[in-house]
């Protein structure tokens, strides 16, 4: 999971983070419409499947286990299965000193048994506690459930084909060979035992396409088998096969899959889906079924690898991380991120719509190292504390503030939070607002999103500081509202020792509506009410509406952040008659429009001009006056010029052009092609180097990408007043984020 090759499908996760964002509101965890009770191998039938049922959104954590045959030499990662065929690689020199010639000492022998250079057996073949052994899977679990964990599971079988079950399909199995011990059968009978969700990972769809590219040819038709040589036609019917088995055996809640099922037949991703969702109808469970790539998106959920969104983003997902930092599996002089760094990103995560799958590694005997469980314990001590925040509830209109980034696509590194750092979440109920400080503030805390432009706080009823057990509180002086956030006054030390301090802010009915800082916020009744629903920047059809929450012919009131504006349309796919809408509305009763819109598009507002600041040096995007066609775009200190203003034009399918307020010349990509090209400028002519996707990337901050190049505007980092505008490969730096403000 964790190399360079699995990035293969980072920018398919990237791509989804904008189109996400794009396309989705906040609430709701895809369409309505009912299940069908039986499902028919084909997307219109599987697409009916609720990608995310209330249980699993009610869950927020869950724990698996990378440990396999892959444990054993414990070097690399757990891709020294194929490493070590890729002649020079580390784990080819390593396995050539340590065992010998791979074609003399290949993979298959950490699953038979054999002796390595030193004369040591080395074989796959853990041993229960009860066997004399340190393999105990009862107190695995256990420690799941002090982690806090609602669901867990085995990787059941990874890329190097081997399954950890009594398979009758492969004979590559944990029972056959190695422990001659059924693990998935072991792990669900414990798992089940403690009243945890099931998850089953199977990472196989990689195993046959990529994954043994270096290894040799097998004459053997078993050894082909393991080593993903079948054929495509035998190996799709053998991942489908396998599948079938774990479903029946295990009848797993949460089937995890990895990356690679965009090179699996259709028939048999369809034939899967279909047959899990119909033995789920037949168990009387909903389930969940991940992917990475591959599917529709519809009755699936997105799984982001070690990372997440940067904003609020719809439909629900999940992302799958890693306690360590170096490697999935086991391996000596192992690495690991910190409590605080998995805490907080975890609590992140939560607070933008989202689960998190939490990865452990332990040795090949059994044996959990003390560093992994120390993490897992320190998760469990502020879920067990401060789980009501946590648990059970749901993204607010916003996720957070402060200074600390996190996400924004796969692979982005979990980060540590800071004391300026606060997460939202609330109750299902929409009457209790959570806001989770990632540090002690001390004796206040302004919370600046509850400024009084943005919130009316008047039904605020308590503030109370969640204590250190369970359940209890400590009262909080009456707060105080002003334009620059919600100050709440704290005891002046830290009353007891945590990770993250949490705050519970009650309200007489349900939680005021926020006002947005941009896109817009729509709701299904008058007087901004209930909860409203986030809508960036984007076009929305009526099933995307469905599944952001808000639901088509529903709209009846609405918010605008300043600059923006709404268009309308009485018919699906922007169809039919149309409003334009640029100020707040609290009732479309009175315009007639009340339940009409059954689709609508959220744009920069055409006839307001912004000041576009990058974030990293604060300066403004500068025309730079009456200059000739061609001049350089560049970027100043902020004195209110018309040179440092821009309008945003929509040009149709999602791109703008950006217009100078002096000189009436639009940004131009230039047709660059390589990171650190200049952005120019030029009169408009329609052409596709001067039409820029703008992406919001968290926390009001945008992209603006070219549509002829690809490349973004970047600013360069701290650099001067004056200093020229560059385009760059879009990444986490933000150079290369940018402010709207309207003027």
């Amino acid at each position: 999971m964790s190399s360079s090759i699995s990035r293969r499908h980072f920018l398919a996760s990237a791509t989804f983070v904008a189109a996400a964002t794009a396309a989705g509101g906040l609430f709701g965890a895809g369409g309505a419409q009912a299940a069908p009770s039986t499902y028919t191998p084909d997307w219109n039938s599987v697409d009916q499947h609720p990608a995310a049922p209330e249980w699993f959104q009610d869950a927020k954590f869950g724990i698996y286990f990378h440990w396999g045959v892959f444990s054993v030499p414990a070097y690399d990662s757990e891709w020294y299965p194929r490493n070590l065929y890729q002649a020079g690689s580390n784990a080819n020199t390593h396995h050539i000193a340590t065992y010998g010639q791979p074609s003399a000492w290949p993979y298959h022998n950490f699953i038979n048994g054999a002796q390595d250079l030193a004369g040591n057996h080395v074989e796959f073949a853990p041993k229960l506690k009860s066997a004399g052994g340190n393999f105990d899977p009862d107190e695995w679990v256990q420690l799941f459930v002090d982690a806090g964990a609602k669901f867990a599971g085995p990787v059941a079988e990874h890329h190097d084909g081997f399954s950890m079950w009594d398979s009758q399909v492969n004979e590559w199995n944990s029972v056959a060979k190695g422990p001659k011990l059924d693990l998935l059968a072991l792990f669900t009978n414990a798992i089940r035992a403690k009243g945890l969700k099931l998850l089953v990972a199977m990472h196989h769809a990689y195993n046959y396409n990529g994954f043994y590219e270096f290894a040799p040819a097998q004459t053997d038709p078993s050894l082909k088998k393991l080593y993903g040589q079948l054929g495509a036609a035998a190996e799709n019917q053998l991942w489908y096969d396998k599948l079938k088995e774990v479903v029946d055996r295990a009848k797993p809640d949460i089937l995890w899959q990895d990356f690679k099922l965009d090179a699996v037949d259709e028939t048999q991703k369809l034939k899967f889906l279909s047959y899990y969702y119909n033995q789920a109808n037949s168990w009387g469970r909903e389930v969940v079924a991940t992917y990475k790539d591959g599917m529709n998106g519809k009755g699936e959920m997105f799984d982001y690898e070690r990372g997440g969104p940067g904003d609020l983003t719809t439909p629900y997902w999940l992302t799958d991380d890693s306690i360590s930092s170096s490697s999935w599996c086991y391996t000596q002089g192992i690495g690991y991120y910190t409590t605080q760094q998995m805490l907080h990103s975890f609590i992140d995560r939560v607070s933008k719509n989202g689960n998190m799958l939490l990865n452990i590694a332990p040795m090949a005997d059994g044996t959990i190292p003390q560093a992994q469980k120390d993490i897992l314990l320190g998760i469990g001590d502020h879920l067990k504390r401060f789980g009501e925040s946590v648990y059970s509830t749901r993204a607010w209109t916003v996720y957070g503030e402060g200074p600390t980034k996190m996400g924004g696509g796969s692979f982005t590194t979990p980060h540590a939070g800071t004391a300026q750092d606060i997460r939202f979440t609330r109750d299902k109920a929409g009457n209790v607002l959570y806001a989770t400080v990632l540090g002690w503030p001390g004796s206040s805390v302004t919370i600046k999103t509850l400024a009084s432009g943005q919130i009316n706080l008047s039904s605020l009823t308590s503030v109370k500081l969640l204590d250190s057990t369970a359940g209890t509180y400590i009262n909080l002086p009456t707060p105080v509202q002003s334009a620059s956030g919600l100050t709440v006054s704290l005891p002046s030390s830290a009353p007891y020792s945590a990770n993250a301090y949490v705050l519970k802010l009650t309200f007489s009915g349900g939680i005021p509506s926020l006002r947005p800082a941009a896109g817009a916020v729509g709701f299904k009744d008058v007087n901004y009410s209930p909860t409203g629903t986030v809508l960036p920047a984007g076009d929305y059809t009526s099933s995307q509406l469905q599944d952001a929450g808000l639901g088509a012919l529903s709209l009846s009131s609405l918010y605008l952040a300043p600059g923006y504006q709404m268009v309308g349309y009485s018919g699906d796919n922007f169809t039919g008659t149309s409003w334009t809408f640029t100020a707040d509305n609290p009732d479309l009763r009175v315009t007639g429009n009340n339940d009409q819109v059954a689709s609508l598009r959220v744009q920069f507002n055409p006839a307001t001009y912004f000041r576009i600041a990058n974030v990293t040096n604060g300066l403004a995007l500068d025309s730079g006056g009456g200059v000739a066609s061609g001049s350089d775009l560049k970027q100043w200190t902020w004195n209110g010029s018309n040179n440092l203003q821009w309008q945003a034009v929509d040009v149709g399918n999602g791109y703008y052009r950006l217009v100078n307020r002096t000189n009436g010349m639009v940004a131009d990509g230039w047709g660059a092609t390589s990171d650190g090209s200049t952005a120019r400028q030029a009169p408009w002519n329609g052409g596709t180097n001067q039409q820029w996707k703008i992406t919001l990337r968290g926390a009001g901050r945008y992209s603006i990408t070219n549509r002829t190049t690809g490349l973004a505007l970047d600013g360069g980092g701290n650099v001067a007043s004056g200093s020229v505008t560059k385009q760059w490969t879009f990444g986490s730096s933000s150079n290369l984020l940018w402010d709207f403000t309207a003027q």
